[in-house]
């Protein structure tokens, strides 16, 4: 017997954004909105309930610049050793405030071509699983792994303990068989590391 799953979305924008010469949360589209409340925006549209952001450098000037949906924020203490530890933070800050959650939508603050409707195919495939609690499933754009990731409930403990660094949780993802959800008719799904022609909104 299959059930609604409830899906809450996390945006994981903690970095320093190098390469970028500011912290991604903060770079504006060509509209004025930020990196950061876009994403925010797009998974609430696909159909997340709840939405999780995760910062680390700059958070004050980045949780002042938030035009989004209601969310909760989390401040990655150990933001600077890389991504593992944005994910650990979110997923255990969630695991603690959210008991009725039964999956995590992980979304990246630096793919602007990534919109509603690739959250949306996600978060509908949970509809065809008995328990959502168990699913592990990524977006994929032409076979080439991508984000989101969605994962479930029961998986966030174990993934946590595999995260360090900035490798994140793909290699749980790639030991555990992750779903792939083919996104490509959808967008491109290219994180922006540089200073270049950012996309607008989807």
């Amino acid at each position: 017997m299959t059930t609604r799953a409830r899906v809450t979305g996390m945006v994981l924008a903690a970095g320093e954004g190098r390469r970028m010469g500011m912290p991604k949360a903060l770079v504006e589209g060509p509209d004025g909105t930020t990196w950061l409340t876009r994403t925010a925006r797009g998974l609430a549209a696909g159909g997340c309930e709840g939405l999780v952001v995760v910062l680390g450098a700059a958070h004050e000037r980045a949780r002042a610049s938030y035009a989004g949906p209601p969310a909760s924020f989390v401040v990655a203490e150990e933001w600077a050793s890389g991504m593992g530890a944005s994910l650990r933070a979110g997923l255990q800050a969630l695991a603690a405030d959210a008991p009725d959650v039964d999956a995590a939508l992980i979304m990246l603050v630096d793919l602007p071509d990534v919109g509603p409707e690739v959250v949306r195919r996600l978060v509908a495939y949970t509809a065809g699983v008995d328990d959502p609690g168990a699913v592990l499933a990524r977006a994929t754009f032409d076979g080439r792994p991508g984000h989101p990731v969605l994962i479930g409930r029961d998986r966030w403990a174990a993934m946590a303990a595999t995260l360090s660094g900035d490798e994140g949780g793909r290699r749980y993802l790639r030991e555990h068989e992750a779903v792939a959800v083919e996104c490509g008719d959808l967008a491109a799904g290219q994180d922006h590391d540089t200073p270049r022609g950012t996309p607008g909104p989807a």
